[in-house]
């Protein structure tokens, strides 16, 4: 198991030492517990308060598997960056914007309609259609039915093979097949925002799969930092356990950076 970010604060302070930091976080997993309905899952009060005491004092930043306007919403911070649809839709402050894929849209829309022929009569299966992606959700699915739902998604995704699948935590997507992630978005936030010099130190806190394309982007010039409870391979170098630790991470580098109480 990689060590804990709380427990090894001290040592990634002193990897920052006399550089700006920046931070990068997913959404889901993260900043909020994984629940059975997404639409539900919303950041609390003391995790907001944290964003804001960062967001404050240094860049902060959420790339997020949800729609932007979605994760716009519920954060609701406007001094951050929000990247939405894996990092192909950005938006932030000062007229920030970047789309990538909007010519795959139409696409997605024809790839929404056969999924959800695929999908129908599958108890608890979900589609949703996100701007530059299409989820097919199979948290809710009996689990002898979860095969019936990565088989469907598969044979649409071969019908539509401008469109990659990926996996995520009881999800599957299809989205534009481009060389784009969340890992590239990171990297173009970070050079367009002036932080890709030697004197600035990005961290990235996320739980999943689509996450390990910014822990691999951060190799060489910061930290990554993978949120779960049980020990896997990653990217990442260090590890925090759920989205209370996040949090508890969150402030206690607010507090030694800046002194806050």
């Amino acid at each position: 198991m990689i060590p804990s970010a709380l427990e090894r604060l001290g040592e990634i302070l002193a990897f920052a030492r006399d550089k700006h930091i920046a931070i990068f976080l997913d959404y889901d997993g993260t900043l909020t517990p994984i629940v059975s309905h997404p639409e539900d899952a919303w950041p609390s009060d003391s995790m907001r308060w944290a964003l804001s005491e960062l967001a404050a004092r240094m860049p902060v930043a959420i790339l997020s598997g949800r729609d932007l306007d979605d994760v716009r919403r519920r954060v609701d911070i406007a001094a951050m960056v929000y990247a939405g649809s894996h990092g192909f839709d950005i938006a932030g402050p000062h007229g920030l914007r970047k789309q990538m894929g909007i010519e795959f849209l139409p696409k997605l829309e024809m790839a929404k309609k056969d999924l959800q022929q695929a999908l129908d009569g599958i108890s608890g299966a979900h589609v949703e259609q996100k701007r530059f992606s299409i989820a097919a959700h199979y948290r809710n699915v009996k689990e002898e039915n979860v095969p019936k739902v990565k088989q469907a998604v598969g044979e649409v995704a071969s019908r539509h093979r401008e469109l990659r699948k990926m996996r995520g935590k009881k999800v599957q997507e299809l989205q534009p097949d481009i060389d784009w992630n969340k890992g590239r978005a990171l990297v173009w936030l970070l050079e367009t925002l002036g932080f890709d010099g030697r004197n600035v130190f990005p961290i990235y806190i996320g739980d999943d799969r689509t996450d390990e394309d910014a822990f691999r982007a951060l190799a060489s010039r910061g930290v990554g930092i993978l949120v779960s409870e049980e020990p896997q391979y990653t990217a990442a170098s260090y590890s925090l356990k759920d989205p209370v630790e996040v949090e508890r991470f969150l402030r206690a580098l607010t507090a030694h950076l800046f002194n806050i109480r």
